[in-house]
């Protein structure tokens, strides 16, 4: 590892990651952070992607595979202090290990290339640890893309980045797309547009997701708007069979995501 300890929270270096905490820094720079080691070890898959890594000499003791993998791919590695760590890191307990990543998301039309049969389409969600552990849950079932519309939290955000666990570098990534540019896209690819909501008529229990589809998911508060459930092919909601009067929407995100990946597999 080149160079001294960073120590001094206020070096251009620092100041120049550390921005990327605010989005619209990350929008301008068109950078990102990746923070912990499974964020940092799934970047270090694509070529090109990590720009910088820091890491403070315990994780380097912890994570020697990844200081190796990064020096080998000729990515900057910085050994930082405990104070510059905390000063990148969005989380109470520093894992110390934060990638400085460029931003990895597709067009619309690329990311719908070729014959998709499962998306996950983000309406109106906010929340960045929802938005972050449904990429994760259509990375696990097999999703062809994520898309998050205009009204949707940043998927770079750090809270979103860290719930994906890795998954944001796995599939193509859309963000930005108006709902109904979207929708159309996807019908036009032929896929069965269904809204998951909880005004749904029909439960998954009554439909056949065994063609292609794309689930459109809302805000967990509020649901989603009338003009979105009017894009929709259906309207479906997940069955309570308890007493629980909801689900929480990754976790209804997941439910669904996995009823059509396996009823896509069943011969």
């Amino acid at each position: 590892m080149a160079g001294s300890e960073l120590t001094n929270v206020r070096s251009p270096r620092v100041k120049a990651a550390r921005r990327l905490t605010k989005r619209a820094f990350r929008e301008q720079d068109r950078r990102f952070l990746a923070e912990g080691p499974q964020a940092v070890r799934e970047a270090l898959k694509l070529d090109g992607v990590p720009i910088e890594l820091f890491s403070t000499a315990e994780a380097e003791l912890r994570h020697p595979e990844l200081i190796t993998e990064a020096t080998l791919k000729g990515v900057p590695v910085h050994r930082a202090s405990g104070e510059v760590m905390s000063e990148l890191s969005q989380t109470m307990t520093p894992q110390g290990l934060v990638a400085v990543c460029g931003l990895v998301h597709v067009p619309l039309e690329q990311a719908l290339e070729g014959t998709p049969r499962l998306v996950a389409l983000l309406a109106h969600v906010r929340d960045p640890g929802n938005a972050g552990t449904v990429m994760r849950a259509a990375d696990a079932a097999g999703a062809d893309t994520v898309i998050f519309t205009d009204a949707s939290v940043d998927p770079y955000n750090g809270k979103c980045v860290r719930a994906s666990a890795g998954s944001l570098f796995h599939l193509p990534v859309v963000i930005g797309a108006p709902v109904g540019a979207a929708v159309r896209h996807l019908k036009e690819r032929g896929l069965r547009v269904l809204a998951a909501d909880g005004t749904g008529k029909h439960t998954l229990d009554d439909v056949d997701l065994s063609g292609p589809t794309a689930w459109i998911f809302g805000n967990e508060a509020w649901g989603l708007p009338e003009d979105v459930l009017a894009e929709a092919d259906d309207v479906v909601r997940v069955p309570i069979y308890g007493q629980a009067e909801s689900l929480n929407l990754a976790t209804a995100a997941a439910v669904c995501l996995y009823s059509s990946a396996r009823a896509q597999r069943v011969p």
